[in-house]
């Protein structure tokens, strides 16, 4: 009997490291890992699958002597198990390349770019397929409610599905690859969202993420399908670069001709219908609110077309799903105070989360709490556009460790206020949030807990 291969993925224990090590083990090969940080959930989850973790890269030894390295795009020279790795000539590989190598070369990918939405986008069109009934495989940085996990492989009839649906990142893939991740994927669908300047550590200018993006058309077939969000000139100006396959434009703004629209029928796009060259051919009722939901949304169906499966379909399964855990995620109501999770870290992502808030509260008082946890917002890139992005709350809290604290001393207003200590802004939402106010909290980690905090004080 052939012994399964072993691979050992160095960072597992990050969301998209620790969807490639689940879909691995579905695939059928043996793996392990080790991470800096094993807790839950990602821990737990791995565990429940059967992989066994290291904790700490100090302990690595590799003495279970793996087939190959798998290397997550956090992993940097210096780092003891990526030295031992080298100085042992083991056989490396990058997350990203594995991927296509064992899992995607033989599928129909689908695949979603862009600067925000991507993860909402992939989950709706990971479902919109699921209830079509392709299922399909995926890997998704978040958590789908729907599914109830970030990454599988993917099994009709006994074989696994033809389709993948992945969340395409255009940060880089290795310490030895700095391409984009999504230049691995060579998707027969993409979508393309939207396009501005972010990861500032690694892109100088938005053109060096242009060239990316340019690079990922490239590699989609002549028939296959590029769907562009025709309202964004960054994309236009990567349009204007090379297209080679079917492409089809997607406008939110205004019903367009020619394309896909999305029109809202009611202010905080609960309810919208679906235009294809100026011919309605559905309608949408669901339970996310804001126009980026709905470009999401109108994303997905118009990818999920490409395959096949008619937009009034789309519509009925989006009708029944389930937001993504931390995308305005309703974590509890105490005293008639509403408190969300938001994965928001993005100027544009923060304001269009806030509008989408305040197009269903109303004049209700909306009181966001930031953590300015991205490697660009570290930098101070986007400090003219934040507070801009804060407008539709009525007052913001931007939790900052105080060697940040003068990167944003320019947007403190009478509105805004930066505090170094989660227990303050804890007992300052305490005494005044009243009954009919939303607490919104927007990060991309865990903020020292900060939700069930409030959750607490609350009560």
């Amino acid at each position: 009997m052939t012994q399964p291969i072993k691979i050992h993925i160095l960072g597992i224990c990050g969301t998209f490291m620790g969807g490639i090590a689940q879909i691995a083990k579905q695939a059928g090969f043996q793996v392990y890992g080790s991470d800096q940080n094993v807790y839950p959930p990602m821990s737990t989850q791995l565990e429940a699958s059967g992989i066994a973790l290291l904790s700490g890269f100090e302990n690595v030894d590799f003495a279970e002597q793996p087939d190959v390295v798998v290397v997550g795009n956090a992993m940097s020279r210096g780092n003891p198990a990526i030295e031992l790795m080298l100085d042992k000539n083991l056989p490396y590989i990058s997350g990203p390349q594995w991927l296509y190598e064992n899992i995607l070369r033989d599928k129909w990918v689908l695949a979603v770019a862009g600067t925000h939405g991507k993860t909402s986008t992939s989950s709706m069109l990971a479902w919109i397929l699921e209830y079509a009934g392709f299922n399909p495989g995926f890997l998704i940085g978040g958590v789908p409610q729907n599914f109830g996990i970030s990454a599988r492989i993917g099994m009709q009839d006994g074989e696994p599905s033809k389709f993948f649906v992945i969340e395409a990142d255009e940060y880089d893939t290795a310490f030895f690859d700095k391409r984009s991740k999504f230049l691995h994927y060579h998707p027969k669908t993409l979508a393309i969202n939207n396009l501005e300047f972010d990861h500032a550590d690694i892109f100088d200018d938005l053109a060096a993420i242009q060239k990316q993006f340019h690079h990922l058309i490239r590699t989609v077939p002549p028939k296959g399908k590029v769907l562009m969000n025709g309202e964004t000139q960054a994309i236009a100006e990567v349009e204007k670069m090379g297209c080679w396959s079917e492409q089809d434009f997607m406008y939110t703004s205004e019903q367009k001709p020619q394309g896909w629209s999305a029109v809202k029928s009611v202010q905080d796009a609960s309810v919208f219908e679906v235009v294809y060259n100026n011919k309605a051919c559905a309608q949408l009722s669901w339970d996310l609110i804001g126009d980026h939901n709905m470009q999401n949304a109108l994303s997905a169906i118009a990818a999920a077309k490409h395959m096949g499966i008619l937009p009034e379909v789309s519509a009925e399964a989006l009708s029944q799903y389930k937001t993504t855990k931390r995308r305005l995620e309703l974590l509890d109501t105490v005293k008639g105070v509403a408190v969300y999770d938001d994965f928001a870290h993005h100027p544009t992502a923060i304001a269009t989360t806030l509008q989408g808030l305040r197009a269903k509260v109303g004049k209700q008082r909306i009181l966001a709490v930031l953590e300015p946890r991205s490697n660009t917002m570290k930098m101070g890139v986007h400090n003219e556009v934040l507070a801009k992005s804060l407008l539709e709350a009525d007052h913001s809290y931007l939790f900052l460790t105080d060697d940040l604290r003068s990167n944003f001393a320019t947007i403190s207003t009478e509105n805004i206020n930066l505090e170094s200590s989660v227990d303050y802004i804890v007992n300052k939402l305490k005494s005044e949030a009243v009954a009919g106010d939303h607490i919104i909290v927007m990060s991309n980690g865990g903020f020292q807990g900060i939700h069930q905090k409030i959750i607490k004080a609350l009560q």
